[in-house]
């Protein structure tokens, strides 16, 4: 099985039931202040073009974790949540502001798992915009995108370290909110926090966290889920680089 122990070398840490109450209560009280409001946009074109095709890559991918009963739901949030063709900037706006003033007042463990989700959102959005402008530039795409340029893309990019990180982000994303789900109250924490949340106008990002909290307790354990989606994540990154001549072999899914 192929890991991401040497981007990631650590668990994200575990936080108690009394930090998962502070996050929310902190949530709820709209704490560190005013949100800042981001204009409403669709996507670019381009990025629009390329993210519906990494999703359609992706639900092929995985499509065994879609068609699960247990799995469906984590992986229909990963597809929608992190990959989805549309634009996240108020969501990544609340979550990067509400992170900023939180790790101020809450121990690291409290924080881990919203750290990471800011930065692999900056980081996906800046592989996208080079992996776009790639295929855009020395590839010839406009209107659709093929496998092969797709691989090409990467290629050109010449950037493997980082999106290997990316993948590693991933697992710490999808690990951190498994161990949250096991924090006691913090489901019920997490519904008392609805109400005010939207009030205080961050109801997106409330949104955001609920949805990712049910989908992974619905699972009922995140370690064959993730070890499926790395597994296959990082071979294909590594047919990538290595001129796998049968793409769709590669990005089937069916060695992991």
């Amino acid at each position: 099985m192929m890991t991401t122990d040497q981007a990631t070398p650590h668990e994200p840490p575990i936080p108690t039931a009394g930090d998962a109450a502070k996050l929310l209560t902190n949530l709820a009280g709209a704490r560190p202040g005013p949100r800042r409001v981001v204009e409403e946009r669709e996507l670019s074109p381009e990025i629009a073009l390329l993210r519906r095709f990494q999703s359609q890559r992706l639900a092929r991918t995985h499509g065994d974790l879609l068609a699960s009963p247990r799995y469906r739901p984590a992986a229909e949030f990963f597809l929608t949540d992190v990959y989805g063709p549309r634009d996240f900037g108020q969501r990544d706006a609340d979550m990067l502001r509400f992170y900023a003033g939180v790790r101020k007042v809450l121990p690291e463990r409290a924080v881990a798992v919203l750290g990471d989700v800011v930065e692999l959102s900056a980081l996906t959005n800046e592989l996208d915009e080079q992996l776009i402008r790639a295929m855009i530039s020395h590839l010839n795409v406009t209107d659709a995108i093929t496998l092969a340029q797709y691989a090409e893309g990467y290629r050109l990019c010449d950037n493997y370290a980082e999106r290997r990180h990316q993948i590693a982000l991933i697992e710490r994303v999808g690990r951190g909110i498994d161990r949250m789900v096991h924090v006691p109250l913090i489901g019920v924490s997490l519904r008392l926090a609805h109400a005010p949340a939207v009030l205080a106008g961050w109801g997106e990002l409330q949104s955001y966290l609920e949805r990712g909290f049910l989908a992974f307790k619905h699972m009922k354990g995140a370690d064959e889920f993730l070890q499926r989606i790395i597994g296959r994540e990082l071979h294909i990154l590594d047919g990538f680089f290595a001129h796998e001549p049968d793409l769709e072999r590669l990005t089937s899914g069916l060695r992991y």
